[in-house]
């Protein structure tokens, strides 16, 4: 069996690809639950998760092995605007 090594950059990918997967899952998990009492276990898991990924997402930022840019005032109403119509659409 052959060993490969990964870098620390591949290894923080990888983690953050599932953290982030984990989340998609337990948010359709939540969705389709009619218990209460497991819908907050996974609500409960959904969070921690969330907390992990984003621990993942800062290391990686400060490394730089992944790159972002702060968005605008004016960027950030404009998606909240956009949000909260689809949101009174939908009601």
């Amino acid at each position: 069996m052959q060993q490969t090594n990964l870098s620390e950059k591949d290894l923080l990918n990888d983690l953050l690809e599932t953290e982030k997967s984990l989340i998609s899952s337990y948010s359709t998990f939540i969705s389709e639950s009619s218990c209460q009492n497991l819908r907050k276990v996974l609500t409960s898991q959904f969070t921690e998760t969330a907390q992990d990924q984003f621990e993942v997402f800062e290391s990686m930022r400060k490394k730089g092995y992944y790159q972002t840019k702060d968005a605008q005032d004016n960027e950030v109403q404009q998606v909240k605007q956009q949000f909260g119509q689809m949101k009174s659409e939908l009601s």
